[in-house]
């Protein structure tokens, strides 16, 4: 079980980014797949996650009506498109996996502590 997180750069205020989340080793149908971000010197946060069962999403306040999650089915995985970029969004992102059954969106759907598998991150530094 296996996910890479790719798509990370270097962008201007304003600008756009699309990071992605593939897996490997396992099929992402039963699954819930979170991203979240890691500022320097801040505490993890979640950003926006999806179910795979039923396609549902969560966003983060910060994230609402700027970020967009979505699938991509051929390629197993799951996008995250990254509108209007601020330099506060600034950090390592990272994709996580959590085994649902089937049941949709958690409770709580960006409890870090509920997601089992987790990629190694992209860095996304945006400047003002």
């Amino acid at each position: 079980v296996q996910l890479v997180e790719s798509g990370g750069a270097l962008v201007q205020a304003g600008g756009s980014l699309r990071l992605s989340c593939a897996a490997s080793g396992f099929n992402l149908d039963n699954y819930n797949i979170g991203w979240f971000r890691q500022a320097p010197g801040k505490e993890r946060e979640g950003v926006s996650c999806i179910s795979l069962t039923d396609t549902s999403t969560y966003d983060a306040d910060f994230a609402k009506g700027r970020f967009t999650i979505s699938i991509d089915s051929a390629k197993n995985a799951v996008t995250l498109q990254m509108n209007n970029l601020r330099p506060e969004d600034t950090a390592i992102y990272y994709c996580a996996a959590v085994l649902t059954y089937g049941l949709g969106l958690l409770r709580d759907p960006l409890r870090a502590s509920d997601y089992e598998y987790w990629g190694q991150g992209t860095p996304v530094t945006v400047s003002s």
